[in-house]
């Protein structure tokens, strides 16, 4: 996408979608495959009974999702609250606008959890289980 000196939704650079992300408290993970290289990229925020997950594959394969905040595997959920997949704008746009408690009725009651850093840039949110 152009870049331009001021913001424009119709040509919201990767930086800037990345940037409104981590201004709302996302956590980014970044998987990489055996050799090291980066797989995707997945923007994390854990908040009341609840955690929004949004993965970057390119900037037309973006997916975002609601997850319950017991959910155990947050790359592959058992459980989906809310999802949209598409394009980056559309995709995270949909995410802010999702109020903080909007499909929290089959949330648990308590979300906790912290991140752990690992090697080569990695990092890990591990949910609490007590």
């Amino acid at each position: 996408m152009a870049s331009s000196t001021m913001w424009s939704p119709e040509h919201t650079t990767v930086e800037d979608t990345l940037g409104r992300l981590i201004a709302r408290g996302y956590r980014f993970v970044h998987p990489r495959d055996a050799d090291g290289e980066i797989i995707t990229v997945v923007g994390v925020r854990a908040h009341g009974h609840v955690i929004d997950v949004v993965r970057l594959d390119a900037e037309d394969d973006v997916t975002a999702m609601r997850l319950p905040g017991d959910e155990p595997n947050i790359l592959e959920p058992r459980t989906v609250l809310w999802s949209r997949s598409g394009t980056m704008r559309a995709v995270v746009d949909g995410l802010l606008e999702l109020s903080d408690d909007a499909h929290t009725e089959h949330a648990p009651s308590r979300t906790a959890g912290c991140w752990i850093r690992g090697g080569a840039g990695r990092a890990k949110y591990l949910m609490a289980t007590a």
